[in-house]
């Protein structure tokens, strides 16, 4: 299953292991049962600490176990860990085997001082690019804690399971057996619903930071270009980002990323961050921006109670899918409305879904879908695609694909569980149809992510997005912006990484035009 090269990587990372780890196995007679089997025996050859040994009390088949005599925790996958779900593999036997976590002191303080037995179940599919940073960040907790379980479950492998716990959106995190989260959780996250204390003496230690000559908000593509054009400045930089990568860590593949032919959303953001990590940049993860004070200084606020201070400011907090905003949305969000084709899709095998939005995002994504589930149908508000004809003429090609214009969706449909169907009216004819429906995804563009400046006097578009001119500034003194939260007509990696460098160099002008104490460092 593992290449040669793989095989070659992970035996310079066993070299790390400390303590012996038990691959326990729980198997059938089915060929998905051999591929864990073949993995585990691969893995095995690779440390003289890895050994095999039989899962005595798992619940599903195939599953394997990867167990720590000496600490006795548990890190469970039931499926074949592969595709993006293999770094979880990975870091699992570093982390259960003595390999020290790339976590924070106060962190891992927090995890082992956890008292209660605590079972987490994630239910994923392979394909999801949000679901890795779930399983790791529990799997890192189960690892450190043997009172804390966790198991990854292949939603594809154990549908009846899916079914009976209503699953239409992936991750889903269950707690000793009761929902505690559905979407992207970041492991602070997970330790504050756990323990109330740990947020607060987070925002206290981040209320300690001194002043910040740069302070980026948001860590895709533009904020990461403004910290490295910052620090290479030797500023005082740091960065502010709930989740590193913004919209690229969901990105399946990307192809216009000029002198790459081709990459993944996941590969680029781990780029982005080691080039960042390169240089001398304050990175404050897991932490949303709440509002922006002037004064004397600039003071940045959080959702965790904190406020960091600085000289200037670069604003790149991205952007995040539209809704349709009709009856019946909301209610069935995560229970058959999705707005993640790659991540979602496999769920719906072999059912009919729905794509609204006929740009290059939805006809991508009805593409991508018709592989999976039995139909789709398309329905674009327009009297034509807005998609690029390359990609118009293959889902025309598919024939369970549907395509339907000047269709407006008026109504989600559900049965109080699960979405059953949608309303949408003929804009022509102004008549009614109703389509029965397992899945809605939903791919009709972009909302700024700027409600956290309502009263901070920045200036918006009636869009909410920052308006800025050629140099990145906004409306108000030391505060410059980039990418998509901006006013920028085009809405590209490479473009908002220009915007964040451009946002970085004016603000760098800024300080020394408008600093004294910058002035004299900079003669």
């Amino acid at each position: 299953m593992l290449d040669e090269q793989i095989k070659s990587q992970l035996q310079t990372h066993f070299a790390a292991l400390v303590d012996p780890i038990e691959l326990l196995l729980g198997l059938d007679d089915s060929a998905k049962s051999a591929e864990v089997a073949s993995l585990a025996q691969e893995l095995a050859s690779l440390s003289e600490l890895i050994t095999i040994g039989k899962s005595e009390n798992s619940l599903r088949t195939p599953s394997l176990t990867v167990y720590s005599p000496v600490r006795e925790t548990r890190v469970e996958f039931a499926g074949v860990p592969m595709g993006h779900e293999f770094t979880s593999l990975v870091l699992a036997l570093l982390h259960s085997g003595g390999h020290q976590a790339k976590v924070s002191e106060e962190a891992l303080t927090v995890i082992q001082s956890l008292e209660d037995e605590l079972n987490f179940e994630i239910y994923i599919s392979l394909s999801c690019q949000t679901c890795p940073q779930v399983v790791q960040a529990l799997n890192l907790m189960a690892a450190h804690n043997a009172k804390i379980k966790a198991t990854m479950i292949d939603g594809a492998l154990f549908p009846e399971e899916v079914e009976q716990r209503n699953i239409l959106a992936v991750p889903s995190v269950y707690l000793n057996g009761q929902l505690f989260s559905q979407g992207a959780i970041t492991l602070p996250e997970i330790l504050a619903k756990l323990d109330s204390t740990h947020s607060e003496q987070q925002a206290a230690e981040l209320a300690r930071k001194s002043e910040f000559d740069v302070l980026v908000v948001g860590g895709g593509p533009a904020g990461a270009a403004a910290a490295i054009y910052a620090a290479r400045k030797g500023l005082n930089t740091g960065i502010v980002a709930e989740r590193f990568g913004g919209q690229v860590a969901d990105t399946l593949s990307i192809e216009n990323f000029i002198s790459v032919p081709a990459t993944e959303g996941p590969k680029l953001v781990a780029q982005l961050e080691e080039h960042v990590n390169e240089y001398q940049v304050d990175v404050i993860k897991h932490q949303r921006a709440s509002g922006l004070n002037q004064g004397n200084k600039l003071e940045l606020t959080l959702e965790s109670g904190a406020t960091l201070k600085a000289k200037s400011l670069v604003i790149a907090t991205g952007a995040r899918w539209r809704t349709m905003n009709v009856p019946g949305e909301q209610e069935y969000k995560g229970r058959g409305v999705a707005y993640c084709p790659h991540c979602d899709g496999p769920l719906f095998k072999g059912k009919p879904v729905a794509v609204i939005g006929g740009g290059n995002s939805g006809i991508e994504a009805a593409i991508d879908l018709a592989n999976l589930v039995e139909h789709v149908t398309v329905l674009e508000f327009a009297d034509s695609l807005k998609a690029d004809e390359v990609l118009i003429k293959k889902a025309r090609s598919l024939n369970n694909v549907t395509i339907i214009t000047q269709a407006q969706t008026t109504e989600v449909l559900g049965d109080g569980n699960k979405v059953t169907g949608l309303t949408y009216v003929d804009r022509l004819s102004n008549q009614s149809h109703q389509l029965e429906l397992a899945g809605i995804f939903v791919q009709i563009g972009l909302i700024p992510n700027t409600e956290w400046l309502e009263g901070s006097g920045i200036a918006l578009t009636p869009f909410g997005e920052i308006a800025i001119d050629a140099k990145g500034t906004t409306s108000v003194a030391g505060v410059f912006a980039a990418g998509d939260v901006t006013t920028e007509p085009y809405k590209q990696i490479i473009i908002a990484m220009g915007g964040g460098a451009t946002a970085s160099l004016s603000a760098f002008d800024y300080l020394i035009r408008h600093q004294s104490d910058m002035a004299e460092q900079a003669a």
